[in-house]
């Protein structure tokens, strides 16, 4: 039986290579995915273990964020002071660095990277565990020169002598460059301006007497931990966040962790939708071949092999084609891990391929996908096979699935189908975000799962109706075609959910997308009042200058800013609430338009008020007039009182959770190191929009990093954000089609050897090698437009479903991309041409008499 299986497989090697490129893919994904994190993690592991202090003092990290706020947390200086006399300490560094700056140019050009990482702006001095080392010029001295990192230097064609602007949150500053800093350990991306130590607390902090941490150096032989303690215990106890060199590079790792993430899932998205499709492939596959050897396999049960071995033989095939398809998937993986590598140091993040990581669990990872894949999806095919009786080596025996009653397909796709659709009406009801969102992801996978099991019943009703005029446009070639489509529905079906897979996720999130844009467009115009916004690029805040620039631009009638902070609220059910809260100036109603359930703008923005959004404060038993205790960043604490309940139509009003806003001098006091995050701006009376718009780009032009935006350019902004998540489902839809071009060429290559004889047959009575290429086209394309036709209607429900949980969040508009419907239709009938093209000209090819001859 193992001779026999291994030659079975080696004769069939060409046809089970196709589904192998399911195989590779997927695993190619899993594989690179992990090797790619682990280099990263690893290479990052080392740099943060390398560079940390043996201790570092920090400013309590006790609020975190939704939005940046542009403030910088601090700590006195003169605790470096304190702790240099705690036993045990050979030195103490102060540190004055921030990234909530810009850094641009003689020419106003941005210095730093443009893939997102920050520009660090830090005070210099050296030490062992310094991560650059000057290597031209002098260390700066004074208010005016600075040291650039080489790599930047490098990308802005920047030297010794070149002048930059410091755009910092206390004013602008100009530098010199004095020299040149080279990395010593892995640049990661981001670039370096480092000032001497009091230049860089006064310019980026306000003043000599504040840090943003202390660096600690342990004397010989004394423990991190027990250095540590010490440090503790002279402080006073739990004031400040005290890290050991460990502590501080497993938090850092952490944050880097976030990022890495993003990648590793995007990555394993794909290699699920390869999985996925390639499931459908390789069932395929196997339920062809085995139809196509029932008499071998009948000869087999004759000359003694019981069903056991049959089965075993066919999952011993199923097996090698896992460990072939893994084997190349693992390489794949590799070169796809160097690819990203390669993308990276693009970037700025300089990795070495020499040192990348390639750890026991990828391979175990590569090959439990690859195999288990493979042996799952062959199973079922491995049980038909050993069902096959010794009688049926001495007859031809019926094709596999031809014929058999659809029956169980029925019931079990009908109630499956009916526990998604009523989970999708669940989610349509439901009136809590989470609960709805779950209920459609239950819905989603329920109503796939029961069309993939009822398709083949939906075979022969939808095909008669696309195929419908194929006979009256093409004749008997055109009747051929659609009746070879509907032969065998089980095989029709599998065939086109390779390619519904890909379809119904495209379709669905382009509803959700569309929908989320219309949303967005509808909520802009009933919100946004101003003329124009001006806002970071990249949505930081910036310094107060910018502010000053906007007021005193000829032609502004009204600035009115927007500031951030970091709050934790006691609400009066217990509960306390970390969120984001917004600040804005007086006369907010003049640039933007608030629905209030109660109380207005005044009351909102008074002093000591809020405003909260009304659902928000319903859930949680807040009134008007109620009295909140809140805390901001740094330990500071107040009450205010409720002046005002808003109705946004979000859940979060602004945006946060609780939608809380208030007059933005609450800011000023209580996050004195914050900086605006938006202005919005309207002209003075007798001043044209185009005009001031003009003005305001004018005066800007010294701070690259803002942007002027009219409603037009704030929704193209929201449209283009959306759109990045579009073109991610964009690319797994690439790849599902590439894998189901892959499974209708398998279906039609091995129906074409199915059909050997017919094929004879047909050409002996006079079916051209034209028609026949067309009949073999036509069969292809009307299999591949009822995947898309199932996709279609699939992904259509599962977008309606998705609008409705975005409408718990405020999103209300629903929109279907008619124009992306229509291409899909049209894009699956070129998928079903191109799809055919091999296996048409193979079969055009026969040799006739062969044909006629073949057994």
């Amino acid at each position: 039986m193992l001779k026999a299986t291994l030659r079975s497989f080696l004769a069939h090697k060409g046809r089970l290579l196709l589904s192998a490129l399911a195989i590779v893919l997927s695993v190619a994904f899993v594989a690179g995915s992990l090797i790619f994190s682990d280099t990263v993690s690893r290479t990052f592991d080392r740099l943060f273990a390398s560079t940390s202090a043996d201790v570092t003092v920090e400013p309590k990290q006790d609020l975190t964020s939704a939005v940046p706020t542009g403030a910088t947390q601090t700590l006195p200086a003169a605790l470096a002071a304190t702790v240099a006399k705690v036993d045990g300490v050979a030195a103490t560094h102060i540190d004055a660095a921030t990234n909530q700056v810009t850094v641009v140019d003689a020419r106003n050009d941005p210095v730093g990277p443009t893939t997102g990482a920050p520009t660090i702006v830090t005070n210099w001095y050296v030490t062992d565990r310094s991560p650059v080392r000057l290597t031209s010029g002098h260390a700066p001295h004074g208010a005016d020169q600075a040291l650039l990192d080489a790599d930047t230097a490098d990308r802005r064609h920047l030297g010794i002598g070149d002048v930059m602007s410091v755009q910092a949150q206390p004013g602008t500053f100009r530098v010199r460059i004095v020299g040149i800093a080279t990395f010593s350990t892995t640049n990661p991306g981001s670039a370096l301006v480092f000032l001497d130590t009091p230049t860089a607390q006064r310019r980026l902090l306000g003043s000599t007497s504040r840090a943003t941490s202390i660096s600690v150096d342990a004397a010989k032989g004394v423990d991190d931990a027990v250095l540590k303690r010490r440090v503790v215990a002279a402080l006073g106890g739990t004031g400040y966040d005290v890290k050991t060199a460990g502590e501080q590079a497993k938090s850092a790792a952490a944050q880097l962790g976030t990022f890495l993430d993003v990648i590793k899932y995007v990555m394993l998205g794909f290699a699920g939708i390869a999985t996925l499709v390639g499931i459908f492939l390789i069932v395929n596959t196997f339920s062809m071949l085995i139809a196509q050897r029932t008499r071998e396999l009948g000869l087999l049960r004759a000359l003694g092999a019981d069903r056991r071995q049959v089965r075993r033989s066919v999952l011993t095939e199923a097996v090698l084609l896992g460990l072939v398809g893994s084997t190349l998937g693992l390489a794949a993986g590799i070169g796809l891990a160097v690819g990203l590598i390669g993308l990276m140091s693009a970037f700025g993040m300089n990795l070495s391929t020499a040192e990348m990581v390639i750890g026991w669990g990828t391979p175990v990872a590569a090959y439990a996908v690859g195999v288990g894949v493979t042996f799952v999806a062959a199973y079922l095919p491995a049980r038909r096979a050993a069902a096959v009786s010794p009688m049926a080596a001495l007859a031809d025996a019926e094709v596999a699935g031809v014929g058999r009653p659809l029956t169980v397909r029925a019931i079990v796709g009908g109630l499956v189908g009916a526990v998604g659709a009523a989970a999708l009406a669940g989610c349509a009801a439901a009136d809590r975000t989470a609960t709805s969102a779950s209920l459609l992801g239950l819905g989603v996978v329920l109503t796939l799962v029961a069309t993939v099991i009822a398709g083949p019943l939906l075979v022969r009703p939808v095909i008669r109706v696309l195929g419908g005029a194929f006979p009256a446009v093409f004749g008997s070639v055109g009747r051929m075609s659609q009746r070879n489509a509907l032969r065998n529905p089980r095989r029709t079906g599998a065939t086109a959910s390779a390619l519904m897979v890909g379809l119904a996720l495209v379709t669905g999130m382009s509803v959700a997308s569309a929908s989320m844009s219309r949303s967005f467009d509808e909520q802009i115009d009933k919100t946004l009042g101003a003329d124009f916004v001006v806002q970071n690029g990249n949505f930081l805040p910036f310094s107060s200058e910018v502010t000053g620039t906007v007021r005193a631009t000829d032609g502004v009638g009204l600035v009115v800013r927007q500031r951030f902070a970091a709050v934790a609220v006691r609400l009066p059910d217990g509960r306390r609430v970390e969120t984001t809260a917004a600040g804005y100036d007086d006369r907010l109603d003049d640039v933007a338009h608030i629905k209030y359930e109660a109380g207005n703008t005044t009351s909102a923005l008074a002093p000591g008020s809020l405003a909260m959004d009304a659902g928000f404060a319903a859930d949680h038993g807040v009134r008007i007039g109620t009295v909140l205790p809140v805390e901001f960043q740094g330990g500071r604490k107040t009450s205010l009182r409720v002046g005002a309940l808003t109705n946004q139509d979000t859940a979060d009003g602004f945006g946060t959770q609780g939608g809380l806003y208030f007059g933005i001098a609450t800011v000023e006091k209580y996050v004195p190191s914050g900086q605006d995050s938006a202005l919005y701006v309207n002209a003075s009376p007798g001043t044209g929009a185009d005009t001031l718009r003009a003005r305001l780009d004018r005066t800007l032009r010294p701070y690259p990093q803002v942007q002027v935006r009219d409603q037009a350019d704030y929704k193209q902004l929201v449209h283009d954000q959306i759109a990045v998540l579009l073109y991610l489902v964009y690319a797994l839809l690439g790849l599902a089609i590439v894998i189901a071009v892959l499974g209708v060429v398998n279906t039609l290559a091995l129906s074409v050897v199915e059909r050997t004889r017919e094929i004879g047959l047909l050409r002996a009575i006079g079916l051209g090698r034209r028609q026949l290429r067309r009949m073999i086209r036509l069969e292809s394309v009307v299999i591949a437009v009822f995947g898309a036709v199932l996709g279609l209607a699939l992904g259509l429900v599962w977008g309606v479903c998705t609008q409705q949980v975005l409408a718990l969040r405020g999103l209300k508009a629903l929109a279907i991309p008619w124009s992306t419907v229509v291409a899909v239709v049209i894009g699956s009938a070129v998928v079903g041409v191109v799809a055919a093209l091999l296996p048409a000209l193979r079969a055009s090819r026969m040799n006739v008499l062969a044909a006629i001859a073949h057994e």
